[in-house]
């Protein structure tokens, strides 16, 4: 696990350019404190930051292949590569070390364009080609590890993180303006753009390749469901049992100790489980608050103890979450107001104080079916098969004009396509309308669920509960999930890896029918059988929590209150946003007149992630301390 940054252009002084990576590099510095390595010639430029993991002495980057034609930069694990490795000795490769990053190297020899469809696991890697003067890169299926790019006027920048670009004097660093809306609503952008401009995500399972100035972008892999009707519910839970067992396995390839993230919910207590069959007294890590209502701790500990897993948990108090939220925005590059990033820091935090690589359960709500929001598309999808779709859409305009009353809100969204009801569009606000009264300009930004239509379009034959998780899978998980795992864990140097998303649990979950993920009423139903058959009862049906937060409560306290506060009548907040109107919603929120938090977060990390990257410039004190 480490960070990879770079850039290319038509010719340039190797010089100059290897001073450049170098500070592009330091300023990821956290991603690998073990070590750093560069490569430059005449028109490109590689760095690496190496957090040691798999062949801690021979694996160090760049990387070259035999004859230096060929070199490497690589973020991440390749689960299958000893496979891998003895399919290309056996087609005549020499290898050096016993690392997976060799593995690229010789693959890429191989195969060319078609090796990123051969790997298991989580990954994005460059590969500079001498000879051809081509670089070639790619990222994982899922997007578990993040890759940024950005290509003006001749010059291409890549990175594990966008603010690696800060360190190049020919990027040009600019406010997205035009897309704050679209965070405000939705926390993210949907789709490639970031909020810097012409910086953008390239998307999980596709591929770059850069070339005498020209850039061209490809998908490599596609995620389609193919429904196997033929097993029974009881087979499904066998299936899945065995598939991820293989798959923990796998994702505990190490010479280093592993350990695990546990919360209260089903996914992570499956993780330590499994981990725990193999490896007895590995640790498992858990985070709380002194608020008890709040806090998985007791749930977690109680697991733990039961099956004889040794547990570290840490709790965190408000005074750390305000303080901790400022670094967060800067470690994130764009701004994000998800509150369980700041425990999800603090975990991490905490767990490296005793191992370098965690085991944790994100992905498999989206696999498997784990929102309530797709029990509620069950209902949207019975409803539409026992009324007309002109019936609906009477009934959800004439609904619409009434008062409010019980059933409304269904009735409403009921005459409605899943894409325009899709309940991610207007995650933080109900309506653009009740959005745009707190920004200063007019963006004329269309709805937010129009973002979504071109994600649902490519799905449309599916069932709604389906195209929500392959819409989820493309962007709530991809843009949030993943981006703040994969974030607050290298911030404190760990590696996180992620047993539900590997390709043949992936793979598993595209042939499970839907009545085995999700109905009326239950979530994750085939999953959750497979649980069962190892945890109690009371883990395996235990509803989903996620990271619990006391912060509407903090909010109405007078010292965090006025922390707050200063931000909104500060020189950002009236450059962007309605100060008047905004102040009001704070005002509503702590009088106890409305639950405005997530309103309230929302504007108040953009605030700071503005002041740190466009009006400070620098990052927080303390920020560097560890990695050098």
């Amino acid at each position: 696990m480490c960070g990879i940054t770079g850039f290319a252009e038509k010719n340039h002084q190797a010089s100059e350019a290897r001073a450049i990576v170098q500070k592009m590099a330091d300023l990821i510095a956290y991603r690998g404190p073990d070590g750093e390595g560069y490569f430059v010639d005449d028109r490109v430029a590689l760095g690496h930051r190496r957090l040691s993991i798999i062949d801690l002495e021979g694996g160090r980057q760049p990387m070259f292949n035999e004859d230096g034609s060929l070199v490497v930069v690589f973020n991440g694990e390749i689960y299958n590569f000893q496979a891998l490795r003895e399919e290309l000795k056996a087609a005549g490769h020499t290898f050096a070390t016993h690392s997976d990053t060799e593995v690229l190297l010789h693959g890429y020899e191989q195969w060319g364009k078609d090796l990123p469809a051969r790997l298991r696991g989580m990954f994005t890697f460059a590969i500079w080609d001498q000879k051809t003067g081509t670089l070639f890169g790619a990222r994982d299926i899922f997007g578990i590890k993040p890759l940024y790019y950005y290509n003006v006027d001749g010059l291409f920048l890549f990175g594990s993180e966008i603010k690696c670009f800060l360190a190049h004097p020919g990027f040009r660093k600019e406010l997205n303006e035009q897309r704050l809306p679209e965070y405000l609503s939705i926390e993210y952008i949907p789709n490639e753009e970031t909020m810097f401009k012409n910086v953008f995500k390239l998307p999980g399972a596709h591929m770059f390749t850069w070339r005498g100035g020209e850039l061209s972008i490809e998908r490599y892999y596609d995620i389609r469901y193919h429904i196997d009707e033929t097993k029974t519910l009881e087979e499904w839970e066998q299936k899945i049992t065995e598939t991820f067992a293989g798959s923990v396995a796998a994702h505990q390839i190490a010479d280093v100790e592993v350990g695990c993230f546990l919360s209260s919910g089903v996914d992570s207590s499956f993780v330590v489980n499994e981990v725990a069959k193999g490896t007895p007294h590995v640790k498992s890590f858990s985070v709380g608050y002194a608020e008890e209502k709040y806090s998985e701790l007791p749930y977690a500990q109680a697991f733990s103890k039961e099956i004889g897993v040794p547990s570290i948990a840490n709790k965190v108090d408000a005074d750390q979450f305000f303080e901790a939220n400022r670094v967060i925005q800067w470690y994130l590059d764009e701004p994000m107001p998800n509150p369980a990033e700041v425990p999800l820091y603090f975990l991490a935090q905490n767990a490296r104080k005793y191992v370098k690589v965690v085991l944790s359960g994100e992905g498999a709500d989206e696999l498997f079916g784990g929102y309530p929001m797709y029990c509620q598309a069950v209902h949207f999808e019975n409803y539409g098969r026992k009324v007309p779709a002109a019936v609906r859409r009477f009934l959800s305009r004439t609904a619409a004009k009434a008062p409010e009353f019980k059933g409304k809100h269904f009735l409403v969204r009921g005459g409605k396509e899943p894409w325009q009801r899709f309940m991610r569009a207007n995650y933080v606000f109900e309506t653009p309308a009740d959005r745009d009264q707190y920004l200063k300009k007019d963006y004329r930004s269309p709805a937010p669920e129009t973002f979504f239509k071109p994600y649902f379009d490519k799905v449309a034959g599916l069932d709604e509960p389906t195209q929500l998780q392959w819409v989820d899978m493309h962007t709530w998980m991809l843009y949030d999930i993943l981006l703040k795992a994969d974030r607050m864990s290298m911030a404190n140097s760990l590696e996180l890896r992620v047993p539900f998303l590997d390709r043949e649990m992936l793979e598993l979950a595209l042939s499970i029918p839907r009545r085995y993920r999700c109905d009326e009423e239950h979530t994750k139903i085939a999953l959750r059988g497979a649980a069962l058959r190892q945890l109690p009862e009371s883990v395996a049906k235990r509803r989903k929590l996620g990271f619990p937060v006391p912060l509407n409560d903090w909010l109405r306290q007078d010292k965090y209150y006025a922390m707050v506060r200063e931000k909104f009548e500060g020189p950002v907040a009236r450059q962007f946003f309605n100060v008047p109107a905004i102040c009001r919603l704070l005002e509503d929120h702590k009088a106890g007149r409305a639950k405005n938090m997530t309103k309230i977060w929302s504007i108040y990390s953009f605030i700071l992630w503005y002041e740190l990257y466009f009006v400070n410039a620098a990052p927080p004190a303390g920020v560097y301390d560890r990695a050098g």
